[in-house]
């Protein structure tokens, strides 16, 4: 059953992934007013597939590769109404919708209910790693994707003039910067503790060795230049092009990161 409703959540992520595509040549209000309230609805049945896999007894997103996409998914699309709700723009959608609609087809495969933990390793402190590294992702993604805007918007403006449709009803600079720094705010200490509560698990369970893991040391990395990109933003003031091009370095490297837990991270085993 929590299959089902991950796939029916899916489906409703398509409406989102339509207004995508649509907006970038120049989409009509009335995406905006069926989009809402379609991808609003999946996020809660994704919610409804989440809760049942745990109520299951069956490990929650957390403790499987794929279910950990699931996870990842629910969380852009929390993120995407905390923004528009705050904000009143939808433009992280264009991001937000195709990313969390493919997370959710890996998620909803045969396959996701292939692999488990590693014998020995505590699955509640993989569930608290894993859950608070994937906030921590969130939010670095939306300052990504923020950055991308601003200087899409930034050359707009000194152009003086837009492409028209979706490039057109961006945000204020200000605006846009705002959504970014407070998402690396709110990201960091959860990626932070994340970090922490795995070293925990790999101390007890392999030994200092485990710190040699390639993932480890990209997520080291990650974190490094998220702490820069943060330090940089609170004493030397840096914003706009210069802090742009720092959160995407920042998500280039969660993205290594994440991309080599399919075959080095020794907390998942098939």
């Amino acid at each position: 059953m929590p299959l089902f409703w991950l796939r029916v959540a899916l489906s409703l992520y398509g409406v989102g992934l339509l207004y995508a595509v649509l907006s970038l040549w120049g989409g009509r209000p009335i995406l905006t007013r069926i989009m809402l309230p379609a991808v609003g609805l999946g996020t809660v049945f994704h919610f409804v597939a989440i809760v049942e896999y745990g109520m299951l007894g069956t490990a929650v997103a957390p403790s499987f590769l794929h279910q950990a996409e699931s996870l990842l998914a629910f969380l852009l699309m929390a993120f995407f109404f905390v923004v528009y709700f705050k904000y009143k723009t939808a433009s992280p959608g264009v991001a937000v919708f195709p990313m969390a609609f493919l997370l959710t087809v890996f998620a909803s495969a045969p396959s996701s209910l292939l692999s488990s933990p590693s014998p020995g390793v505590s699955n509640r402190w993989i569930i608290i790693h894993v859950g608070l590294i994937l906030v921590g992702y969130s939010a670095l993604f939306f300052s990504f994707f923020a950055s991308i805007l601003y200087l899409i918007q930034e050359r707009n403006l000194k152009a003086k003039a837009t492409s028209g449709g979706f490039w057109s009803k961006l945000p204020a600079l200000a605006t846009i910067d705002e959504i970014g720094y407070k998402c690396l705010v709110f990201g960091f200490p959860f990626m932070t503790l994340g970090l922490i509560a795995g070293s925990i698990v790999a101390e007890a369970r392999f030994g200092s060795s485990y710190f040699l893991d390639p993932k480890i040391l990209l997520s080291i990395l990650m974190w490094v230049v998220y702490m820069v990109l943060l330090y940089t933003r609170w004493s030397a003031g840096w914003r706009g092009r210069r802090a742009a091009y720092l959160a995407a370095f920042a998500f280039a490297a969660a993205v290594l990161a994440w991309s080599v837990n399919n075959g080095w991270h020794r907390f998942i085993a098939p």
